[in-house]
């Protein structure tokens, strides 16, 4: 007889917090050391997959490997939130470089 999996609903949804919450924060850090790098266009793109790739790895990481024992699939870890920090990460790119430019603008009056 074949074993069916069960989950804990509260479980589940708790770890899925942790998931977007870590994507959430790391689009933000991305985002700004991204504008403070001055990665635009494909570059910023390019480097928020990079981002996105490594934080992924990282959960898998902590959860040992064994993505069953804490979730339902492979994809609620590894694409689960991947492009919705997107937007996120631009506008924090765009204000960290806007920032850079006002603080070299002011710079030069003083």
């Amino acid at each position: 007889m074949d074993s069916i999996p069960t989950f804990n609903a509260e479980h589940l949804q708790s770890n899925m917090k942790t998931v977007y919450y870590s994507r959430t924060f790391l689009s933000i850090i991305g985002g700004v050391i991204a504008g403070i790098m001055g990665f635009t266009s494909l570059t910023g793109f390019i480097f928020y997959f990079l981002i996105m790739a490594i934080t992924s790895v990282g959960l898998l990481a902590k959860a040992g490997f064994t993505v069953h024992s804490y979730f339902d699939s492979w994809n609620r870890v590894l694409l689960d939130g991947f492009l919705g920090g997107l937007m996120l990460c631009c506008c924090c790119d765009a204000s960290a470089w806007g920032l850079e430019i006002d603080l070299i603008f002011l710079y030069q009056f003083l």
